[in-house]
């Protein structure tokens, strides 16, 4: 019974995997023929739907934190895939005025690489029971770049989308109302600039500490 829920489980996995790869190779595809073609003005239009499915597919793997699937820890996944998500639908997907600009194409491209990296990579372990050490050298090294570079696009995206939020008051809950609530999407986006700051940080020493782990124990092997 224990190897038959076993061999579900990364069968489950590896599709997941292969299928979400597939979403970011679809992106990275559609923006570089878009880059080189149009310019980045057109870039969000070539990547929305593929891009919305990929970054949303990821809230699955929050789940399989929860319920035990993978070892990641919910704690550190929760805030990465909830900033992409607040980016996705939150900013790109709610203001269409900040979709032209050059720093879409910064987040886009940065976030595809890492993640085809990264869902080949699982995909390989779950279908096969190893990944190549190219590989994972690759699935714990490429952030060293591309992460400063998707963190910087977020933080700029989030800040040149201030205006139109503000102009907008999407999402804004006003008084009076019967819950005796109010909220300001404005000021929400401002406090999500400032998580930025000590997060980052953060986030980057928890996986330069993840890539030391993993890549000694490669070379112990």
């Amino acid at each position: 019974m224990a190897s038959a829920l076993t061999l579900l489980r990364r069968l489950y996995l590896s599709i997941y995997n292969w299928i979400v790869f597939i979403g970011w190779f679809q992106v990275l595809f559609l923006a570089l023929k878009a880059l080189k073609e149009s310019g980045h003005e057109h870039v969000y239009n070539a990547v929305e739907k593929p891009l919305l499915l990929a970054q949303s597919a990821a809230v699955l793997e929050i789940l399989h934190g929860l319920i035990g699937l993978v070892r990641s820890p919910v704690s550190s996944t929760l805030p990465q895939i909830g900033s992409r998500l607040y980016l996705t639908w939150g900013i790109l997907w709610s203001f269409p005025e900040i979709r032209t600009h050059v720093l879409v194409t910064s987040l886009v491209i940065s976030w595809a690489i890492t993640e085809i990296i990264r869902y080949s990579f699982f995909g390989m372990k779950e279908a096969f029971g190893f990944a190549p050490s190219w590989h994972l050298w690759l699935r714990y090294s490429t952030f060293l770049l591309l992460y400063p570079t998707g963190i910087s696009s977020e933080v700029g995206l989030i800040y040149f989308a201030l205006p139109y939020i503000k102009a907008s008051e999407k999402y804004c809950i006003r008084m009076p109302n019967k819950w005796n609530f109010s909220f300001d999407y404005f000021y929400a986006a401002i406090i999500a600039l400032g998580i930025y700051v000590p997060g980052s940080p953060h986030l980057y020493r928890y996986m330069l500490a993840q890539r030391k782990r993993a890549l000694s124990k490669s070379k112990k092997e």
